[in-house]
């Protein structure tokens, strides 16, 4: 094992901490030129540049954002490791940085953050609500949530927390006026609205009563990177939509809206939690992850029995 390994790692988290070399020196008891030698030595090292820094700013490269990240974690694991040695009681604190589609944080999430707050007192939340697909790593994300049909491969931890259903949907006014499809080949003659972050955003899949594969191009009328978009759309009479059924709210059973192709089954969305691969988690993100996958365990049974899932 390199000894040297771990040299300068602490320093380099507590430049891009605070912002800069003069600060980092103060709140590590060192002075700048100490600092700017250890981040010389440290970039020497792994032969890249990690920072650009001039007499008035301070960013970091993308390489080192990627380093920030993985020593940012080490940083906290040799902290929270001298807490158990020494006795104290370790309770999860300092900031969480989540991501997660929007729709489901405001239809599903809102109510077991306003929990887990409470819960972790010492817990601050970086909450960013987008439907784009986040770069986990590179962003510094602790945990993203994902809503997908299938999820790609890829080096990250996921753990599935909840399961819906995908439904292709209408108004009672738009089947009147244009026609009610009886099968899914005939959406190639209606409107229809389509969610742009799909992997396809203009072929539908479907799984017919036989159980073949069939997949249906599209000829979009609207192309959104908003469900709450596509709901509205739907609502106004402007086309047919697949929705999961978490954003949906009593549509289906005040009859705003009608579910078509009821003999095929229905697509599966699979919600996850992604989080990286890495074998020591903080106390902060373990305790996230236990409280969401428990109280979606209760929330799901209950929405089940409500068919609301």
């Amino acid at each position: 094992m390199n000894t040297q390994m771990l040299d300068g790692i602490v320093v380099f988290v507590a430049v891009v901490k605070s912002g800069s070399f003069t600060l980092a020196a103060e709140s590590t008891g060192r002075s700048t030129s100490y600092i700017s030698k250890e981040i010389n030595s440290l970039e020497s090292r792994l032969n890249a540049r990690l920072m650009h820094r001039t007499t008035r700013s301070l960013n970091l490269t993308p390489e080192g954002e990627v380093f920030y990240q993985q020593c940012l974690q080490l940083v906290n694991d040799a902290e929270q490791a001298e807490l158990a040695l020494s006795g104290h009681q370790l309770e999860p604190s300092g900031t969480l940085k989540l991501s997660c589609p929007v729709s489901f944080g405001l239809s599903m999430l809102r109510p077991i953050l306003a929990n887990f707050t409470e819960a972790f007192p010492k817990i601050n939340l970086e909450l960013e609500l987008n439907d784009r697909k986040v770069d986990v790593v590179a962003e510094g994300f602790d945990v993203v949530i994902r809503a997908s049909a299938k999820l790609e491969d890829s080096s990250l931890i996921s753990r599935r927390f909840m399961q819906s259903e995908g439904l292709v949907l209408a108004s009672p006014a738009y089947l009147k006026k244009h026609g009610t499809p009886t099968h899914p080949s005939e959406l190639v003659n209606h409107q229809t609205i389509t969610y742009s972050y799909l992997k396809n955003p203009k072929s539908w899949p479907f799984i017919t009563p036989e159980g073949n594969e069939l997949v249906v191009d599209l000829d979009c009328r609207v192309v959104t990177n908003s469900p709450e978009m596509e709901l509205a759309l739907v609502l106004a009479d402007q086309g047919i939509v697949r929705l999961p059924r978490f954003n949906l709210k009593d549509e289906l059973e005040t009859g705003a809206l009608v579910e078509l192709f009821t003999e095929y089954p229905n697509q599966n969305i699979d919600v996850f939690l992604v989080y990286p691969s890495r074998k020591h988690l903080s106390a902060r993100v373990q305790s996230f992850i236990h409280f969401m996958l428990a109280a979606f365990e209760r929330e799901c049974a209950i929405a089940r029995s409500q068919g609301k899932i």
